[in-house]
């Protein structure tokens, strides 16, 4: 990043972290449906509670997408 901030100031980047690629794999894995308990020991984490409420983000889009899912399975049901 230092050497791109040298060669083109004008163009900025965002600040980015290995820390940032860390939180976009866990909520990925969690979206894509992997169990908790298995996703919490690939991230390493002593406590579920870390890899649910610090590096697994939810979003209003995948909340919808949810419900969704949820109503069409009790149509189906009824």
């Amino acid at each position: 990043m230092k050497k791109y901030r040298k060669l083109h100031p004008e163009k900025l980047l965002p600040h980015i972290t290995p820390h940032v690629f860390h939180n976009t794999f866990c909520t990925n894995m969690a979206n894509a449906g992997m169990d908790i308990k298995n996703l919490q020991y690939v991230m390493g984490h002593s406590d579920v509670g870390v890899t649910l409420n610090v590096y697994t983000h939810a979003s209003f889009d995948r909340a919808a997408e949810q419900m969704e899912k949820i109503l069409a399975f009790r149509a189906v049901a009824a």
